[in-house]
């Protein structure tokens, strides 16, 4: 694990100006241009973000950054430039952390990471074109590799939905089982592979019933009816009281040191090197979600009323400060 183990909170700095690779762009706003190449799903191969896409951003995610005052640490392992595969976990529901993100790459590394959507949200007509616009394109090897030859930043969730979609018993876990195939591409893309842990999701809902229980049978049936495997029946859950509002638990982010896939390169057996690589790429994964377990259990401020206390504390310090030094002049 190497990373700057200090952390710092998502100040909301808005990147400066437009990137030239990444996510979403529309052609006439802010120069942003959009290139005619395109992926197997229709997704641009290469898009780039207008400042109104930015603003966009911004917007939207304010009231999560203000409800959960992340932290990050370790994004400085995350290479400016060169194809890399942004390895990790969901956490409960999926999707509600990860934006988190976008803009904090943004800004720091200069890089849009690439996400790879799934199928059941690409074929829905408005989410695909939302997701498109920002980047996302069909989780397939195929566009994958793609993004990487082009030099892109990707990121995958090897637990897939099932990970998101986790039962009672399974707080935090990797549900990768025998998927190989990200450490199938890194290898043969020669792309670096970056471990990022987030946990906060986990901590803000309760589940009160998984997909497996008797009560949603019904919500199975349709699950099934919409064409999705009955194991990705999303569970019922709880935050603030018997809502669904999310407890205000501090999220947190970290990124592990870079994993180069070359040792596997010339491998005789692709899928055994493979196997290999996840090993080492999830031991890597599992030392960051334990760095931020530890910093989570040790932060006065993980809750919303812990962040208020603080506050105050440093207000009142302050005050005094300023009264004393006052007195003495």
């Amino acid at each position: 694990m190497s990373h700057d183990r200090s952390g710092s909170a998502d100040s909301g700095d808005r990147p400066a100006g437009a990137l030239s690779e990444g996510a979403g762009a529309l052609p006439d706003e802010g120069g942003a241009s959009r290139e005619t190449a395109v992926l197997s799903d229709g997704a641009p191969l290469s898009v780039s973000l207008s400042d109104t896409d930015l603003r966009v951003i911004e917007t939207v995610l304010a009231p999560l950054r203000a409800w959960t005052s992340p932290r990050f640490y370790g994004l400085e392992n995350i290479p400016a430039e060169g194809p890399v595969l942004l390895v990790g976990n969901h956490n409960l529901l999926g999707g509600i952390d990860a934006p988190l993100l976008l803009p904090e790459v943004l800004r720091r590394r200069g890089r849009l990471i690439r996400g790879l959507a799934e199928n059941v949200l690409i074929a829905v007509p408005g989410v695909r074109h939302l997701l498109h616009h920002y980047g996302s394109v069909r989780g397939t090897r195929q566009n994958c590799l793609a993004l990487l030859e082009r030099g892109e930043a990707v990121m995958v969730f090897p637990g897939g939905g099932r990970e998101a979609v986790r039962r009672k018993n399974e707080k935090y876990h990797l549900k990768w089982e025998g998927r190989t195939g990200f450490a199938r591409m890194a290898i043969e893309a020669g792309a670096p592979i970056v471990p990022v842990a987030m946990i906060g999701v986990d901590d803000a809902y309760d589940i009160i019933v998984d997909g497996d229980h008797p009560v949603l049978r019904p919500l199975r049936w349709v699950v099934e009816a919409l064409g999705i495997n009955r194991e990705l029946t999303p569970p019922l859950v709880r935050g603030i009281g018997p809502t669904p509002l999310p407890r205000p638990e501090r999220f947190y982010f970290a990124a592990g040191a870079p994993i180069d896939p070359a040792p596997w390169r010339d491998a005789p057996d692709l899928g055994a090197a493979a196997v290999e690589l996840r090993a080492v790429v999830r031991k890597g994964l599992e030392e960051e979600l334990r760095f931020l377990f530890a910093e989570r259990d040790r932060d006065a401020g993980r809750t919303l009323a812990g962040r208020v206390r603080g506050d105050l504390s440093a207000f009142a310090s302050g005050a005094i400060d300023r009264l004393r030094r006052f007195r003495l002049s």
